[in-house]
């Protein structure tokens, strides 16, 4: 009996060249910004700076600009802070954790990935700045400094303060792997410019790429400390979230005193991270006519890591139901109760819908390898990934133990606006990224080009 071995969809299409992968991804930097991408920039920088007076007006008023009250303290700020640290978790999982599995198909998607984190987590460190109020007294608040307000120290058993060093740690790890990876790419367009006789292009790219001289040693340096970093990095892919996690699960707040709160954070971060991998690189590979590098194999790969990922995240809804039931304490399973059918079931069921039942269509090839589907799910995810943390922060304090403290929270302008703020922040600094730097690994793609342009590999 003689079997044969299915050929694997090809990574690179259209029989791509070394020379072309650098003249491919290389022409966007150095050709002047499309229409079209001044529009999107426009946009952004609209949301930008209309959120940027919603801040404005917060620090100068306080905040009691947003709607929260003594029941609900945090609401808008600390879902929309834990929101953005999940997406970033995709950038770190691709960039690392694939890494060091070998997983060649990453390597088109890896760079966009990487900026997103970084994007997302400073979008993320606005909400806990913010809501200090007086922020340019933050460093004699948070930090374990000595002060001239009595005896204000850090509270070093607060899982809020481990966020500061889990998300610190987690920031600059993945600001140091994502500017390595770019040095050989700045090299690249820094000799182009020379040939193309661009001095001040070719000055701003030398000195980015540190003088990157291409030769044996240099690259033997380059991978290993690329390397390093993503051993570094794997850990911090579970312990962010997971520090996150305990913001909620070490109270005794009905709906969070629970153990499952850090895988399933965790595996919820990689779901909705890679949602917002997807939406991106779709609109970026149309726009800067990247097909042949990020094709329906790489978008077919990242849907079915989203399949697993919201399976999880089904199964952890589950089992917070069971555990609520079997432990038997009242508080706790009228916590669950009123997610499902108290004054937010409109949340709960959102989020139910579109974290359990829309992954669920990927399980069908004609959907998981269409555009359009995917990234429709995509945004979908995502949006069911806020309301999940909405739900679990505001419906468990709305209405806690004491029925005399029960009420309701409705966002301002001013919550709303600080959301919006971030999203200008975000696809302001995704925009500038994707024009000035080379939104794909050249350095990585080159490596497989050959085999994957072959019509075996």
């Amino acid at each position: 009996m003689q079997a044969t071995s299915s050929l694997r969809e090809p990574l690179i299409t259209g029989g791509k060249t070394v020379a072309d992968v650098s003249h491919d991804i290389s022409r966007h930097v150095e050709a002047k910004p499309a229409k079209s991408w001044w529009m999107a920039f426009g946009v952004s920088l609209v949301l930008l700076i209309y959120g940027f007076y919603c801040v404005c007006y917060l620090l100068w008023n306080g905040i009691g600009a947003w709607g929260l009250n003594k029941t609900v303290g945090w609401a808008w700020d600390i879902t929309n802070f834990v929101w953005w640290v999940g997406i970033g978790h995709a950038g770190t999982l691709i960039s690392a954790v694939l890494l060091l599995f070998r997983q060649k198909w990453r390597m088109s998607i890896n760079r966009a990935a990487e900026a997103m984190t970084i994007f997302a987590v400073i979008c993320a460190a606005t909400f806990p700045l913010v809501h200090m109020g007086r922020l340019w007294l933050g460093f004699y608040w948070a930090l374990p400094l000595p002060n001239a307000f009595g005896s204000l120290w850090a509270n070093f058993n607060s899982p809020l303060l481990w966020d500061v060093f889990a998300i610190s740690t987690y920031f600059s790890v993945s600001l140091v792997f994502w500017y390595i990876g770019l040095i050989p790419d700045f090299a690249v367009i820094r000799d182009r410019a020379v040939r193309q006789g661009n001095k001040v292009r070719a000055l701003i790219y030398n000195g980015l790429s540190f003088g990157w001289d291409g030769a044996a040693k240099t690259w033997m340096r380059y991978e290993s400390v690329a390397l390093i970093l993503a051993g570094l990095s794997t850990p911090l892919v579970l312990s962010v979230h997971t520090i996150v996690s305990m913001d909620f699960a070490t109270s005794v707040v009905p709906g969070w005193h629970t153990t499952i709160f850090p895988p399933y954070f965790v595996a919820g971060a990689i779901f909705s991270g890679f949602a917002m991998v997807l939406t991106l690189l779709i609109i970026t590979r149309k726009v800067f006519k990247l097909e042949d590098y990020i094709t329906i194999y790489h978008l077919e790969l990242m849907n079915i890591i989203i399949i697993v990922t919201g399976s999880v995240v089904g199964i952890a809804y589950i089992t917070e139901f069971f555990i609520a039931w079997y432990g038997q304490v009242p508080a706790e399973q009228y916590a669950f109760y009123n997610r499902m059918q108290g004054p937010y079931w409109w949340a709960y069921w959102s989020m139910m819908t579109c974290n359990v039942i829309s992954p669920q269509l990927f399980w069908f090839k004609k959907i998981r390898t269409s555009i359009v589907s995917t990234f429709i799910l995509s945004i979908i995810v995502n949006i069911g990934m806020w309301f999940e943390r909405f739900v679990i922060i505001v419906t468990s304090l709305h209405r806690e133990y004491l029925p005399s403290g029960w009420t309701m929270f409705h966002p301002t302008m001013y919550d709303i606006g600080e959301y919006v703020f971030t999203f200008g922040l975000f696809f302001t600094l995704f925009f500038l990224f994707a024009k000035f730097f080379p939104v794909i690994n050249m350095a990585e793609v080159k490596s497989i080009v050959k085999s994957s342009s072959e019509k075996k590999h």
